[in-house]
Formats: C-alpha cells, structure tokens, sequence
C-alpha cells in the first residue's frame, strides 16, 4: 500500500461540472489501477474509506468504473466563510521572487488609443495577480521617444509654432494640437520630398540628442504627451515605478548587436540582420541602412536594461497579438546572447477591440483615442443613473465595464464592446459585480445595529454560495500560473449570480430566522470576495450605486 498511498498524497483534483455531484471528483483509481495491480472500482472504494475519514469530508460516493465524488463538510464551509478577509485568495507561489511586468507603453507624440486600453487592462490585472502571488512586482513602462514619426511631429510643431502650443489652456488641447502636427508632417512626408530631408534632420538630431531649437521642440513635445500618459493611465488604475525609455534602449541595443555580429547577427546589404530560419523562424532587421537601431535591436537592449537594472525571476511582457511573431524572433535571438533573458520571459497577448451600437461606433469611429472611449461610456450611463450621481462614480463604472468586457474573454481574443450588455447590471458585466457588492453593502449597512451573535450554521443545508466562495483561491491560483485574467472574471460572475439567486429566495434581515446572522456572514464573504476579485481585474468597488 505504500506505492498507493504515495499516489493518494498526489492526487489532481477537479470540481465537478454539476454542484449537486459533489464538491470535488477524481480518476485517480482508475490511474493507479494497473500499477497496483487491482480492479480500478475497488481500489477507488479503498480510497473512498480513506478519504471520508478526513474532518472536512462530508460523504464519498463511487461513481462509473472508479469515479471519486465527494462533498465536503458543513466543518469546512463555515471555516472558509468566517476566513474571508481582504487577503482572501493571496497565495505564496512566488514569495520573494521579483517579477516585473512591462505594459501600457505609449507611442509619445500621440494619442494613448483603444488598443491601449485593452494592454492596460490586462497588464494592470496580470500585475496585481503577481502582488496576490507574494511577489516584489516591478511595473515598468518603455515609451517610444524617438523614431521617424516623432521627427515628422516636430517638424509640424515648428512650422506651426511652439508657441502656439504653449499657449493652448490645458493639457488635453495640448495633446490635441500635437496629434494634429503628426497627421500634417506624415501628409507632408508623403507628398513632398523637400520636406523628407529636414524631417530625417531633425530625427537624426533628436536620436544625437543635439542642442538647439529642434531638441527643444521636442523635448517640450516629450513632457506634454508623457503628462498625459500619466494623467490617463491613473485614471485607468495604473501607476508605474519606472520608465525605460525606447532611445536608451536603443542605444544599448546597438552596442549589444554590434558586439556580436559574426556571432548570432550578420551583416547584409549594409544593414545588420538576425536569421532566424535555423530556429523555424525568419530574418529580421536589427540595425538598418542608415545604421540606426530598429524596433528588434531596441527591444534587446531593453532586455539588457531589465534584467540588469532588476534581475527579475519572471519578466511578463503584454502586447497586441499582432507581435507574436516578432517577439518570437527577438528572444530568439535574445536567448543566444543571454539565456534567461529568453528563459525568463513571459509574452501574453490580447486582441482587437471594436464597438457595436451606432452612437459608439459614429462617434468614435477610426482608431479612437482613451479619453473619448471613457466620456462616451460615462454618457451612456447617465441615463441609467441617478441623476445626482458623481462624475467619479460614473467614470468608475465605465472603466468597470470597458475593463471587464476585455478580461473576461480568453487573451487574443478581439472583443466587441456593446453598451447594451456591458454597461447592464442585470448581465455578465463589470457594472453588475459592482452593484451585487453595493447592494450586499446595503443589507449589511441595515443590519449593523442588530443584536446577533456569531452566526450558527448548525441545522442548515448548505448553501451553493458556499459551494462556490471556497473555490476563489484557487480560481486565483491557476490565474497566476496561466497568467490569464478571465478566469477571475468568470468565476466573480458565477458567484454573483449565485449569490443574487439565493439573495431572491432568502431574507438576510429575519431576526426570526435562527440562521440570520450566520446568512449575513456568507453574504458579507461574498462581498469581500467580490471587492478581492474586482480588484485583481483593477476595478473599483463603489459602496452604494
């Protein structure tokens, strides 16, 4: 039996697809059933005696041909309801590891955009699931500051005027001015080749970093747009310990290529080239013509800085699923200068986002920028909100239902933003967490001055909220180990409408009800299960809505 019992300490178990099938399930007799040598229904009626030994065993059933059921006690349940605090669902996994996790990079010079907000999202959720996973977590940005659209940008700035822009009231119309100066020095790039080589000036003049009004022009340009960076990122949830930004990456970038060329780069037709052919890849450009760093060359001397600066255990990486590809090659060839530098990097990916619902769609239209995706979902809600609700209150639940729609669906996904469903709180939305805590916060709020005791479940059958509030920590669990945000999301959503369906059936203010108090305890764990979770996908908790 020693071989057995050694199986049984390494048991995999799964909760059963149905509730009333038992708390968890295993095929472990059927697995161990050959090596000992024994009919896989006796055996797993063997393991089925030990198991309902155990304190926080209710009952054990066989089921098929060595199907394990079992449901766990009343014991475990009421332990798990009176354990629920704010550090529910925190675990050890990574303790005193150090993982830094880079996101939310903006492209300065320009507008922080839809595809932002979806990167935002996941990586400000994927952060905090590394701060519940006992972490020292590094949130890193890595602006883009210099590159020839940049160049295009403050040519425009000059023709117009910097003191056009230093006059402009408020930083929004600031921001505006210099998007509008990218559209005028991209169309003049395109339709007029005298206009190409002053352009390409001033980009060399900004990558030197020489003096004079062009470096001036931009660095006024640099601190405007990195303002509003900070500006809408805080608005979103997100604040960063460090920026790295992209011309000093480069810079290291370039040292690092050229320092092995002859190695794992090569020179071709005047540029310096990383062939990836041999790893099932393909060739890409690290150091082009004009012997200017690229993009990939870039992103290695990123590396370099991270892991130098940090020594990170874990380094997760969040971009479009568009950069699958790319990121392949470049840590490819990253892997070959410094191995943990591929070893210990993380790529997650998320899709596209579009909106469906005319007033969405013709209003914002194009690629539509952060701010102006949050205010029109702000002024969808109005309606449905009281009027003397705050605009705070109103920005929250927008970010809520923006935030929730990406992370509730499996990374790489593109998502189709509907107000009619994500903004309802009646539906598997963001608004619909948030008004199930507001409206237990208001039946706690009522029951405060209640003479009740420790509440008793003594008696009672327990209940499929209970079912379902002990399985958090692990839902946060495999969110860290998979790095995938959605499943939080869905399992909020499946203890909320379990809650609200008990909620419909049972009155928590019955001081005639022997099991009141203990009924208001599984409803205030359930609160605080929702505020954990909902903070994990970096959204808010509003108390009253």
């Amino acid at each position: 039996m020693g071989d057995l019992e050694m199986g049984i300490e390494s048991i995999n178990l799964e909760h059963p697809t149905e509730l009333s099938h038992g708390d968890y399930s295993t095929n472990i007799a059927m697995a161990l059933a050959q090596k000992s040598k024994m009919n896989p229904k006796v055996l797993a009626e063997e393991i089925a005696t030990k198991i309902n030994k155990h304190e926080y065993v209710d009952s054990v059933n066989v089921a098929g041909p060595g199907f394990i059921n079992f449901h766990l006690s009343q014991k475990f349940f009421k332990e798990v309801v009176f354990g629920v605090d704010f550090e529910f669902g925190k675990t050890n996994i990574h303790d005193n590891k150090t993982i830094l996790v880079e996101h939310s990079s903006p492209n300065l010079f320009k507008p922080f955009h839809v595809g932002h907000v979806m990167n935002n999202a996941v990586g400000e959720s994927i952060t905090r699931l590394a701060e519940y996973s006992g972490a020292n977590v590094i949130k890193l940005s890595y602006p883009s500051d210099v590159s020839l659209g940049i160049g295009k940008s403050v040519w425009a700035l000059l023709e117009e005027g910097v003191d056009t822009l230093e006059k402009l009231p408020d930083l929004s119309s600031k921001l505006k001015f210099l998007g509008d100066c990218y559209v005028v020095g991209t169309k003049a790039f395109e339709e007029n080749p005298g206009v190409v080589r002053r352009i390409k000036e001033i980009t060399d003049i900004i990558y030197k970093k020489t003096p004079g009004p062009e470096y001036d022009a931009y660095l006024l340009g640099k601190e405007i747009t990195l303002a509003y960076f900070k500006d809408i990122t805080e608005r979103l949830g997100s604040t960063f310990n460090e920026y790295i930004f992209e011309s000093e990456a480069g810079d290291m970038g370039k040292k690092i290529v050229l320092e092995n060329i002859g190695k794992i780069f090569e020179e071709s037709e005047g540029a310096v080239v990383y062939k990836g052919e041999s790893d099932g890849l393909h060739t890409r450009v690290f150091i082009n013509q004009e012997n200017y760093p690229t993009y990939e060359a870039k992103d290695i001397g990123l590396l370099w800085l991270k892991f130098e600066r940090y020594n990170p255990d874990l380094s997760i990486l969040i971009t479009d699923r568009e950069q699958k590809n790319y990121y392949e090659v470049v840590l490819s060839a990253a892997g070959k200068i410094e191995t943990k530098w591929q070893e210990k990097t993380i790529h997650r990916t998320h899709g596209r986002m579009s909106f469906k619902g005319q007033k969405m769609s013709s209003r914002l239209g194009g690629v539509p920028i952060a701010a102006d995706i949050l205010d029109t979902v702000s002024e969808e809600l109005k309606d449905r909100m009281k009027e003397d609700d705050s605009p705070d209150k109103l920005d929250s639940i927008a970010i809520s239902a923006l935030k929730f729609t990406i992370l509730k669906t499996m990374a790489g996904k593109d998502i189709n933003f509907d107000p009619e469903t994500s903004l309802s709180f009646e539906g598997d939305s963001g608004p619909y967490l948030q008004y199930t805590n507001a409206r237990i916060n208001s039946v706690l709020e009522k029951a405060k001055d209640l003479d009740i005791k420790n509440g008793e479940d003594d008696g009672r059958l327990t209940t499929e909220v209970e079912k379902l509030l002990y399985r958090f920590p692990e839902v946060v669990e495999l969110s860290i180990r998979e790095w995938a945000p959605h499943h939080v999301a869905g399992y909020l959503l499946m203890l909320a409408q379990s809650f609200n369906s008990w909620y419909g059936n049972t009155k928590l203010i019955d001081e005639e009800n022997p099991h009141m108090a203990y009924n208001l305890l599984i409803a205030k764990a359930v609160s605080q299960t929702i505020q954990n979770g909902l903070y994990l996908l970096g959204i808010k908790s509003p108390e009253r809505m």
